[in-house]
């Protein structure tokens, strides 16, 4: 280690953690729920590493080996680190997010993986609260123990207060069960239940994938209905096994609520590759819980992400089954026709549409269509018209 560019470390783990993440809710046709008095789990005790972020820490060849894009405003060496499964770039300016460009390197069992680039987070861009950072997705990188990182400024200033965020997403009870493959689906789709809706499919709760709910807002807060869903993927890569899934959630919800300084996890549900569903943001599933998934349009709708990239990777069979299952069955405890349509009012100007705008969406929706990003990713994206035609045959 190059002891010239110390590697200022501090570790915030689950007991030396003191953050206020409520975040504050000034949204039409909201409820605020008492503080939840259901079974909580053991915390899994993860643990978050933060590192500042400043300057070029490299020889000019190891620059040159680097990207190029934007102005380089900071290039770490490769450098050794706790371990850990996820990370990301957080910064305190509001908006930054649309002129950096990040990249980073890990390191995992003694190999340093290609570039990655990290894009910045649809969620937080813009909205600036005292409690929140702005940052990049969250990447997994599995059992890692080394990073290099590189922050290119494409305009203006360096943002502000530019930090590394490691995460350990500890362990639980239920890391490295082999997955259960999910039961294909009649002919008609999903079963129905006995109002001839779709049924419940089988979610895992919070505490059976080691939700740590010390860290979260204990407060549950919910809109009067869900008139649309908005799918995304996490854009963390998909070199991981659907045995350790439930670490993937973990470490997601972990950089939200630690580092965001969100409530709780954004997405109300998430979906691995294998098809298996997990309970997203508390409060209950047949609740409609508000969410933090879809920047000015969280009020009466819900988010379901699939774990991992689809950008050019096909979302295979058990993937799409299980977006089908959830949503037809969220969609029809509702009444909504999953091929119709829907009018939302934005409630903030850094989505697509300005504060107070309304606009028709698809009752189906990709996180695209309400914002600039490439969420859920094209090839997810254009899956949509078959997701939606399997939401109605379903009875959704």
């Amino acid at each position: 280690m190059n002891t010239t560019h110390p590697f200022s470390i501090a570790v915030v783990g689950r007991i030396a953690v003191s953050i206020a993440v409520a975040v504050p809710m000034a949204l039409a046709g909201l409820e605020v729920a008492p503080p939840a008095h259901a079974d909580e789990s053991p915390p899994a005790l993860g643990s978050t590493v933060t590192v500042p972020l400043t300057g070029v820490e490299t020889e000019p060849a190891v620059e040159a080996a680097a990207p190029h894009a934007g102005r380089t405003a900071v290039l770490t060496t490769e450098r050794a680190t706790a371990a850990y499964s996820l990370l990301g770039v957080t910064w305190a300016d509001p908006g930054a997010g649309a002129r950096v460009a990040v990249h980073v390197r890990t390191r995992t069992a003694g190999v340093w993986s290609r570039w990655h680039e990290l894009h910045a987070d649809g969620e937080s861009l813009g909205r600036g609260r005292q409690s929140e950072r702005e940052g990049t997705e969250p990447f997994w990188a599995g059992g890692s123990d080394g990073v290099q990182v590189r922050v290119g400024v494409l305009i203006g200033d360096t943002p502000r207060d530019l930090r590394l965020e490691l995460i350990d997403p500890g362990a639980s009870a239920v890391d490295h069960r082999p997955p259960t493959p999910p039961k294909p689906n009649p002919p008609s789709g999903p079963g129905r239940d006995v109002r001839g809706r779709a049924a419940r499919p089988a979610i895992v709760a919070r505490k059976d994938w080691g939700a740590d709910e010390s860290i979260r807002d204990k407060s549950f807060k919910y809109t009067s209905t869900i008139k649309a869903v908005f799918v995304h993927h996490t854009a963390d890569g998909n070199d991981f096994a659907c045995a350790d899934s439930a670490k993937v959630v973990r470490a997601i919800y972990r950089y939200h609520v630690v580092t965001n300084g969100w409530a709780d996890i954004g997405y109300n549900f998430l979906v691995d590759k294998c098809g298996t569903i997990f309970e997203g943001r508390a409060g209950g599933v047949d609740k409609a819980v508000l969410g933090a998934h879809t920047l000015g349009f969280n009020t009466n709708s819900t988010g379901v992400a699939a774990l991992g990239t689809y950008t050019t990777t096909k979302p295979q069979a058990p993937v799409l089954t299980a977006i089908e299952k959830v949503i037809a069955w969220k969609l029809g405890l509702h009444g909504r026709n999953p091929r119709g349509k829907v009018t939302l009012t934005s409630s903030d100007s850094g989505s697509r549409y300005a504060k107070g705008s309304t606009h028709a969406f698809d009752v189906i929706s990709g996180h695209r269509d309400a914002f600039n990003t490439e969420c859920p990713g094209q090839a997810l994206y254009d899956k949509l018209p078959e997701i939606r035609a399997a939401v109605a045959r379903s009875g959704g």
